[in-house]
Parts: structure tokens; sequence; C-alpha cells
């Protein structure tokens, strides 16, 4: 029978924003010190509960509360392999510790993502040879995705949703336990970090209107924007979570195993009619490919959702897909 760590991190509170794990603390905010004195809530009831499903099969349960990366990493390196002859830290790929990560958001499910990548991705200087030559990382370890709020999954369209993933959390323990690894494609990006579901650039105003921006918008070879025109959006799909701004939609059909990033930008197009009126319409392109980029050409900080966490991009940020990179247990 396996182990089964249950990892929650810190709070749900610090769910939006920067996403646990980032910062180097969960709970108490940016500062280590103060998040290692504070305590953050107990389990809840569905952490607790597929804990006692899972022991009632026979796993050995711990759950652990990861309040810093190093905690994180920490939990990671229980899924590590047998020393390397090269010396490379490598994923077991018959290992008995299975991961179930509770998750109030998709930002948290990223944290341990980009944790796991920076543990097992080797540097280019030491790129081994059984290493696929399409991606950068070996096949990470399956995680199980527990929800915390499954009385919401109707409501809100987060990754457990879009993927069909149990939300019970007597389904996700048997899942966990009895399913199937589903290989999912990850997107790496040059800011350090990961996208599992996608990102949407652009502002909006006080009444939430998309305002105008500037940017060269790049999907392999094909450029959607050369920075010349104003556009409202820009929308990178690894799946489908901005797959719509408002009721326009932006990405025909992101498929996360189908080893490409799907991106689109929405133009404003003035036309008139024939008596003259002015009319605005949204011009959507679109294109896939293996790797995208965004160049911002206005002097303001263009702002960005990635994993339902905001930031600023101030300079070019280019992401490219890893095919099959990561995977989820599914029933």
């Amino acid at each position: 029978m396996y182990d089964v760590v249950l990892l929650t991190l810190g709070s749900e509170r610090d769910a939006p924003g920067a996403g646990c794990g980032s910062g180097g603390a969960c709970c108490g905010g940016t500062d280590p010190a103060k998040a290692r004195e504070e305590r953050c809530e107990t389990p809840r009831v569905p952490v607790l509960t597929c804990a006692d499903v899972l022991t009632a099969r026979g796993a050995r349960v711990e759950t652990v509360t990861a309040r810093s990366d190093a905690e994180i990493d920490e939990v990671l390196s229980r899924l590590d392999g047998p020393p390397r002859p090269d010396g490379l830290t490598w994923p077991d790929a018959d290992a008995k510790t299975r991961l179930v990560v509770a998750v109030a958001g998709d930002a948290q499910l990223r944290a341990v993502l980009r944790r796991m990548v920076r543990r097992y991705a080797p540097s280019p200087s030491r790129r081994p040879t059984d290493l696929a030559g399409n991606r950068t990382v070996p096949d990470l370890p399956p995680v199980g995705v527990l929800p915390l709020d499954p009385a919401h999954s109707t409501t809100h369209r987060d990754l457990a949703a879009q993927l069909g993933l149990p939300r019970d959390p007597a389904a996700v323990a048997a899942a966990v336990l009895d399913g199937t690894a589903r290989r999912l494609d990850l997107l790496r990006h040059d800011g350090g970090s990961v996208t599992l579901d996608g990102a949407l650039l652009g502002a909006a105003g006080e009444d939430n209107t998309p305002l105008p921006w500037r940017g060269r918008v790049e999907v392999d070879d094909t450029v959607l924007s050369n920075g010349d025109e104003p556009l409202l959006a820009c929308a990178i799909g690894n799946a489908g979570g901005y797959a719509r701004l408002d009721d326009v939609a932006l990405l025909a059909g992101p498929d996360p195993t189908d080893g490409l990033v799907e991106v689109a930008v929405a133009v404003p197009v003035v036309t008139r009619s024939r008596w003259g009126r002015r009319r605005v319409r949204l011009e959507v392109r679109r294109a896939r490919g293996r790797a995208a980029s965004v160049l911002p050409r206005d002097e303001a900080a263009l702002p960005y959702l990635d994993d339902g966490v905001a930031g600023q991009l101030t300079r070019k940020r280019s992401w490219w897909t890893e095919p099959g990179a990561w995977a989820v247990w599914t029933a």
C-alpha cells in the first residue's frame, strides 16, 4: 500500500495575489520569520475526510501544511528516485509515495508544480541523454488534486473542473489509490515559473471595460500583432480558463494534451455604417505553436493574470510547451 502525503499550502486567504509558496512564505505574508511564528488554521474538512478515506483503505497518510518554498521542497524530496550516475535529482518512476495537493485555487497548484520543475529540471550544461528532445524536464510525478471548495465547482471553471477531476474527497482518494495518471502539457516561461491553465494580458478600467495597449505578439513564426496597433486582450492558453473575454471567444479550443499553446489577441476595428455612424467590433486573431512571446510596447507596465496570479509585465515574456510533462491522478 502507498504512503500518501496530503499537502496544504498555508492559508486559503493567500490563494489570490502572488500564490502560496512564491515568496518564501504562505501564512503571515512574505516574511518567512513571521510565517514560522504564526499558525494557520487546522486542516479543513475536505482534507480530513480525504485522509480518513485513505487511511480506511490501508494507506499510511501524513498531512502537511507548507508555509514556505523550503517546506514544499521537503515534501517533494519524498518523490525522489535513487541516485543517478550523473548526480541529477530525478523523480522515482516507481515511487510508493503519492502526493495529494489540497488547493484553494489554481495558483496553489501552480506553486507546487513550480517547485517540482525547479527540483527536477537539469541545467542546460547537465542535460542527460535520456531526456526527451522536446523537453527540459523529465516526467514529473503525478499529483492528486483536492479542491477545497467543491460546493462552488459549478460557479467557476478552475483547472480541476476543466479536466473533469473528482472534487469529492472520497473520489479524490479513490483516484489516487486506484486511478491512472493522466499526463498533461506544461507551459514554462522565462520569468522562472510555470503556467498550468493560461494567462490573460491586458488592463481594465474602473467599469471593467478593457483598455487598449500595444505589444508584439508572436507564436512560433506567426506574428499576431507587430505592436503598432491597439490590443484589448491577449490570451495564452494551455487549457481553457481564459478562453473568453466577457462575451467574446478568444481561444477556439485549447487542449492541454496536444503539445501546443494556443494564443489569441483581440483587436478593436473601427468601421462606419452607410450613414457614417462609427462602430467598433473586435477582431480575434489566433495561432497555435510550440512557443509564444509578448513584448509590451507601452511605457506603462502591462497587467496580467497567470493561473489566477496577478502581475505586471515590463519586458518580453516567452512561454514554451513541455508536452506531457506533468500529470494528475484521475479515476
